[in-house]
């Protein structure tokens, strides 16, 4: 729901045991750059800013989101109760979990936020799993999406037929102008994308992290993709007022972060 001051709420066909959410901007007690809910620890934010809108945004969802450390690899996570403590500042670019009121989170401030959840856990021997993605074009070029997946479907012991996707908000085709280093690595990865990359000048391309994703998504063989449809209205850089963007701020900016996880 775009039209939530604090947190976007996916709309999807999950069951009624998924939660789900992607905080923006707004809500918190960062000052600026960092205004106004900052969930990044790693920015260069007033530590006590953070832990109060981290504690803030966390009793909100109800559960205890897993923080981990992000650097841009494909390392999906496996988030346990058993191993809650340990996990957090683990380094992944991705988590799953099969287990009740655990929070699998990802921060973002351009990369694309994505949300997986298995769609019916009511066959024999399937488990509800869910999982969030950082996908920016690191990841999206070397395999996170499909890494992520792949573990899911072996947690949940299901199949991509069975997983529904969400797309948050993420820089838009018009404002993530890459080079040439970025073209290589998306056409290298599948040529069949390049068309979600698009010349700008001799040497600089636009490219579509929102296209990118759901046509992986699909030829992966999820069917059901829901959310950011590549428009201005999901563009970090271009709303200004509800999303950080670090290419817009120049790397001096919060972090939002999209969390899923199963009720109790």
């Amino acid at each position: 729901m775009l039209d939530d001051p604090v947190s976007l709420f996916p709309v999807w066909p999950v069951s009624a045991r998924i939660g789900a959410c992607v905080s923006t901007r707004l809500g918190g007690v960062s000052q600026p750059p960092f205004d106004q809910l900052n969930l990044g620890d790693h920015v260069g934010d007033d530590p006590d800013d953070v832990a109060i809108n981290r504690k803030r945004w966390a009793g909100g969802l109800g559960v205890d989101p897993v923080w981990m450390r992000q650097v841009h690899g494909i390392h999906a996570q496996v988030l346990t109760r058993s191993r809650q403590a340990r996990l957090h500042g683990v380094e992944a670019d991705a988590a799953l979990t099969t287990e009740p009121g655990l929070a699998c989170v990802v921060g973002v401030a351009d990369c694309l936020p994505i949300l997986l959840a298995v769609l019916d856990a009511s066959e024999g021997g399937v488990k509800q799993g869910v999982a969030a993605i950082h996908a920016g074009w690191r990841g999206l070029a070397h395999g996170v999406i499909e890494n992520t997946l792949q573990a899911l479907c072996r947690e949940s012991a299901t199949s991509p037929k069975h997983i529904v996707a969400w797309l948050g908000p993420c820089i838009g085709p018009t404002c993530f102008e890459v080079g040439t280093e970025v073209h290589e690595a998306l056409k290298g990865h599948d040529s069949g994308q390049a068309r979600f990359v698009r010349a700008s000048t001799p040497d600089k391309w636009f490219a579509d992290l929102a296209g990118l994703a759901r046509d992986r998504l699909h030829a992966l063989g999820i069917a059901s993709v829901h959310g950011n449809d590549s428009h201005a209205t999901w563009c970090t850089a271009l709303q200004s007022g509800r999303y950080f963007s670090h290419r817009r701020d120049q790397g001096r900016t919060g972090r939002m972060a999209a969390a899923i996880w199963i009720k109790s």
